[in-house]
This record gives structure tokens, sequence and C-alpha cells, in this order.
């Protein structure tokens, strides 16, 4: 079954709290998505670890519920 765009949004937010969240719907089948998360907690940090933050959010169903998340990550600009 696949996740919807409010699912994966929420889910992020949750394990990234003041997070800005911005998903879209790739295909419009559920199932590839692309999200744009800027988050103050990334700061530093390299691209490689922002992405796994995510993917810890998202709770293992990347490549199973989900499969297909295009990922830009970024931290707040001053």
């Amino acid at each position: 079954m696949a996740m919807s765009a409010n699912e994966i949004e929420t889910m992020i937010k949750d394990a990234l709290p003041g997070a800005s969240v911005d998903i879209q719907d790739l295909r419009g089948d559920g199932d590839h998505y692309a999200a744009h998360v800027v988050y103050e907690g990334f700061r530093g940090l390299p691209r490689v670890k922002q992405h796994q933050m995510v993917y810890n959010a998202l709770q293992g169903r990347m490549g199973g519920v989900l499969h297909a998340l295009a990922l830009q990550t970024s931290a707040p600009k001053e």
C-alpha cells in the first residue's frame, strides 16, 4: 500500500520538530515523491547525514511502502 503526501509530511515533522516540509507526488501514483525539507538541525551537517535523518523519520518505509523519494535538504537561510 502506498503512502500519502500527508503521511510523509507528518512523519518528517514529528521526527524533526520545526522543520518546513514540502512534498510533491511526482507521478500521481502515491509511490514516487519529491520532498524539500528545511530544518535548523541540519545546520553544519553533511548532506548525507541530513538525508539519513529524513530516512530515519520514515521509520523503515523507504524502499518498501514508499518506493521513491527525491530528497532536497537544507538549513534555513540566515
